[in-house]
């Protein structure tokens, strides 16, 4: 089944726009931490939420896990089980296989459950444990390395191959600390939680939302420190819908991305004008994204995704 994390890659791009963006009420000191500080959450973003997807494709390899039998195959992966040892485990070793299109993978994520526990089962959770996993993107071979756990839970139960017939999967991803390694080596911890809806409606609709609060904030989705020491909050305002029958695309949600001294956020499912728009599945859609300048008046801009 193909899961796309598409909301952090196009919010990237409307950051780096404003990070770009010069005016008299923003200062073009933080222009280059801004826009790197996009880039890195919005790659963070994708490869946790693809390393979720490999974990739910792995899961459904061994019947001893999912209580049935089915085939899939991570192209860039090889998967081995442990179904003796207690917490039973999958091992999914990438081998850096030029099969994606756009990144290469090299690292181990283990998964484990508890020896009784079936992940089909309503409050199933896996410990995702990631060990040096290393994503290169091909177009400029830039790489950031995750080390960490994280937590997958299948709150409602059911299996995703399953969807067509059932009404609805939810399941959460969650974690406490998961270091990350940039290019210039340095480390810092993020924390993660997601709630994400599975349902099918002429294919599958993904609905992502944040679930942390910071006492002040909810629908926070991701934070920690950036590279650059500053800590940061990237936060769902508004539900990140994803559609099969829209080419796995965005048709909705608005996003927010919040540091010091600048609060930025994209509203999705647009059409050129600025207006929701319908599901056509071809041509681009477009995102509003709207900023705060030093002296608190508000710019925007229009950009297809």
């Amino acid at each position: 089944m193909k899961i796309l994390s598409l909301s952090a890659a196009a919010f990237s791009v409307a950051l780096m726009f404003t990070a770009c963006k010069k005016d008299n009420s923003t200062s073009t000191d933080y222009t280059s931490e801004v826009s790197t500080q996009s880039d890195d959450e919005s790659r963070f973003s994708a490869e946790s939420d693809a390393v979720a997807n490999d974990a739910n494709a792995a899961m459904a390899t061994e019947a001893y896990f999912n209580g049935r039998s089915s085939i899939t195959v991570i192209c860039d992966a090889t998967i081995v089980a442990d179904t003796v040892s207690n917490p039973r485990t999958l091992t999914i070793t990438y081998n850096g296989t030029n099969c994606l299109g756009n990144r290469t993978r090299t690292g181990v994520v283990t998964l484990s459950i508890p020896a009784g526990t079936r992940w089909k089962n309503p409050g199933a959770a896996i410990t995702m444990n990631i060990q040096n996993l290393k994503v290169t993107r091909l177009s400029d071979s830039k790489s950031i390395t995750i080390n960490g756990s994280a937590v997958m839970t299948n709150v409602s139960g059911g299996l995703l191959i399953n969807l067509p017939s059932l009404q609805s999967i939810i399941h959460t991803v969650t974690s406490a600390g998961v270091t990350v390694t940039f290019d210039n080596n340095m480390q810092r911890s993020w924390q993660i939680s997601r709630k994400r809806v599975f349902t099918y409606a002429n294919g599958v609709v993904i609905t992502e939302t944040g679930t942390h609060t910071d006492g002040t904030n909810t629908g926070i989705a991701e934070w920690g420190i950036n590279r650059f020491g500053h800590e940061f909050t990237s936060t769902i305002l508004e539900p990140i819908v994803v559609r099969q029958d829209c080419n796995f695309r965005i048709v909705s949600g608005k996003i927010q991305y919040s540091r010091p001294e600048i609060t930025a956020s994209a509203t999705f499912g647009l059409d050129v004008t600025g207006n929701a728009t319908t599901c056509p599945g071809t041509g681009s859609y477009y995102l509003k994204a709207t900023w705060t300048g030093r002296n608190g008046n508000s710019l925007s801009v229009i950009l297809p995704y």
